[in-house]
């Protein structure tokens, strides 16, 4: 072979091979877009579908801190008998029940509204327990009454759950 038949199939295969890397690139290019696109598409879909079942899991959890408020915890379970153990046992009772009706609802909502709620369920237990263990509390009657008398020194742990709800609500709204 001598130069000039070499330069004409460079010549020939250069253009060639400079269209194919072109043809390439943009293809490359058009198929990483249209993934993007249906990924997106798909994304959009699934946040439309599953938006009301996140919702409903927050309706739920609030309720649920609705519902284990140690204010309305006292007045929605009256006590059974005088001894303020087993008032203490019926009230935890109650709030690990509907925690555990509403276990399922952490698929849909963030790890840290979870962290809050359960931190909620486990201050409002810790509270029954420290007002039951009271040397003032001889009865049912009394461990409502120290209970009630804590919650207006300070807020109930729900509250602060129900605020991280809502504002995390708000985000996706």
């Amino acid at each position: 072979m001598n130069n000039i038949e070499f330069s004409l199939i460079i010549t020939a295969v250069l253009p060639a091979l400079i269209v194919a890397a072109v043809a390439y690139y943009f293809l490359n290019s058009f198929l990483k877009n249209e993934e993007t696109r249906r990924r997106f598409i798909m994304r959009k879909e699934n946040q439309k579908n599953s938006l009301p079942v996140r919702l409903q899991a927050y309706e739920r959890m609030t309720l649920f801190l609705e519902r284990i408020s140690p204010g309305k915890l006292l007045f929605r379970i009256k006590p059974t008998g005088d001894e303020a153990n087993l008032y203490e046992q019926l009230l935890i009772k109650t709030i690990e029940q509907e925690f555990e009706h509403n276990l399922a609802q952490q698929i849909y909502i963030s790890a840290d509204c979870w962290d809050y709620i359960k931190t909620a369920k486990n201050a409002t237990i810790g509270i029954i327990r420290k007002a039951s263990s009271m040397e003032e509390v001889h009865d049912a009657d009394s461990l409502r009454e120290t209970i009630l008398k804590s919650l207006m020194e300070k807020s109930a742990p729900s509250d602060a759950a129900l605020a991280y709800v809502k504002r995390e609500v708000r985000q996706f709204i």
